[in-house]
């Protein structure tokens, strides 16, 4: 990780008083590896696959167990605020809507400078819409001590989940020595790796250095402010309208601020250069339910006859026939002498793919695109 020397004299923490909580929920991505059944009109965060509930409501859900009244933000795409707002009950002010896509550097440097402006002492914890995470309560119990350490000692702290198996769909933390004394259980990240393949991951479980990268990170405002000056000065740059406008209802200077703005993760702009950051292992359970292969993974898909498959709606016919996530619609579906597949039917597009090819759908998404299949997208 670089080390950077501008922005260093700036404070990590404006104004007196204690820190608050606030939860930033990114809730921009297109869901293309969901297709057919995520689409512009109805993002993944929409989607109710898991306990009956939407992944926008259970996110919401559990940031409002460690975030206070009105410290509950949400970023997303213009072409979905109207459902996401909706959906979420939040007022349009805690709503911020990205006027065209950034990935999520630009959208944390936005809610960072959008919420510094209004409260000095704040303290992020950043959030993926679509993660399944069914211990709540732990989970706020975690962002509530890295919150902490991150106001105490300026740290940008990111959640390693201790591995269960050698997976290879998730980045991965090496993390370094103790933090401290006073900030027990937290440790500095050594570097971050990207997937690997399934020999490294057998070995990064072996060795118990390794932790899965939960793409949540917990840091005060000011902070992940200074460490964009210093780590990703274009991105600084594009900030400088927003710097004018610090509350951020300025739709010009929104718009500016993205048409200059780098398209980059937060973890290639900043957290895979900045010497300021820490790691805290948990061991709750966490996925990524980033295709229909790890939604099934996360649902138990697998073995053999009928407990094998899953059907998140309609009427299935299972005949000899295994492994297999099933999204049905009206008419009925029958499955014979087939396993491993995911059949996902909506009113105007039927999806029939292995679901270990499953991460390979954004090619069949871009291929509709350059068709004109607007209406598919």
């Amino acid at each position: 990780m670089k080390k950077g020397a501008r922005g260093a004299g700036r404070k990590t923490q404006k104004g007196k008083g204690s820190a608050s909580l606030h939860a930033v929920i990114l809730a921009g991505g297109a869901g293309e590896r969901f297709w057919p059944a995520s689409r512009k009109h109805c993002p993944k965060p929409l989607m109710k696959v898991v306990g009956g509930k939407s992944l926008l409501a259970a996110t919401l859900e559990r940031a409002h167990k460690f975030a206070g009244e009105g410290c509950v933000w949400i970023v997303c795409g213009k072409e979905h605020a109207a459902a996401i707002r909706a959906e979420s009950g939040l007022p349009a002010s805690r709503v911020l809507v990205e006027p065209r896509r950034r990935n999520t550097a630009m959208a944390v440097a936005w809610a960072a400078q959008r919420i510094e402006a209004e409260d000095g002492n704040a303290v992020l914890a950043i959030l993926s819409a679509d993660h399944h995470i069914p211990n709540g309560r732990a989970f706020a119990s975690a962002i509530r001590r890295c919150g902490r350490s991150a106001a105490s000692a300026g740290a940008l702290v990111t959640l390693g989940v201790e591995p269960t198996r050698p997976d290879t769909g998730y980045g991965y933390i090496q993390r370094g020595g103790a933090a401290g004394p006073e900030h027990s259980g937290l440790y500095r990240v050594r570097r971050f790796v990207e997937k690997p393949d399934a020999r490294q991951a057998q070995r990064y479980l072996a060795s118990g250095q390794y932790l899965w990268n939960a793409g949540v990170f917990i840091f005060a405002a000011s902070t992940m402010l200074a460490e964009i000056e210093n780590c990703a000065p274009d991105l600084h740059r594009a900030l400088a309208p927003l710097r004018e406008q610090p509350r951020g209802r300025n739709a010009k200077a929104v718009d500016i601020a993205y048409r200059r703005a780098p398209s980059v993760p937060i973890d290639v702009a900043v957290m895979e250069r900045s010497q300021r950051v820490w790691t805290m292992p948990v061991n709750f359970a966490w996925s990524d339910v980033g295709t229909w292969s790890s939604l099934a993974d996360e649902l138990g898909v697998g073995g053999a006859g009928r407990e094998g498959n899953r059907v998140l709606a309609g009427e299935v016919l299972f005949e000899d026939s295994s492994s297999n996530l099933v999204w049905g619609g009206d008419r009925l579906i029958g499955l014979l002498g087939v396993e491993g597949l995911a059949i996902i039917d909506t009113e105007d597009a039927l999806l029939v793919a292995r679901l270990d090819r499953s991460h390979d759908l954004r090619k069949m998404v871009a291929v509709l695109g350059k068709k004109g299949r607007r209406d598919l997208t």
